[in-house]
């Protein structure tokens, strides 16, 4: 079972998400709010999968990837944004994620997203 940790300023995307992936398989080990408390989380979790929200209060979702990666270089980051935001998402590929979300998304765009990464 793929490990994932969810990275959303908002409990109700957190909530929506962890329920698609729990259901699909996934075992959900951890949730954050903010960037720094996200980064904090994967040092100690060490999750197969991170869902990064790209609007996080203090540090957003590009810099937190940026830390990331700093971090583990090998790490698999998942991009999460609204629509609208998309334009950034390249900027985010380019800097090591590995694929993105755009919000709102269905169960089978959360499931084909992070199996693909995998």
């Amino acid at each position: 079972m793929k490990k994932v940790l969810i990275v959303d300023d908002s409990l109700f995307m957190r909530r929506i998400l962890k329920n698609i992936l729990e259901k699909n398989g996934f075992a959900v080990v951890g949730e954050a709010g903010d960037a720094k408390s996200g980064i904090e989380q994967y040092i100690l979790l060490r999750p197969d999968i991170i869902t990064l929200d790209m609007v996080l209060p203090g540090m957003d979702g590009l810099a937190a990837l940026k830390e990331i990666k700093k971090i583990d270089n090998d790490a698999v980051v998942i991009m999460v944004t609204a629509m609208g935001h998309e334009n950034y998402m390249w900027e985010a590929v380019e800097y090591g994620a590995k694929g993105y979300i755009v919000k709102p998304f269905d169960s089978e765009q959360v499931v084909k997203a992070l199996n693909q990464t995998l």
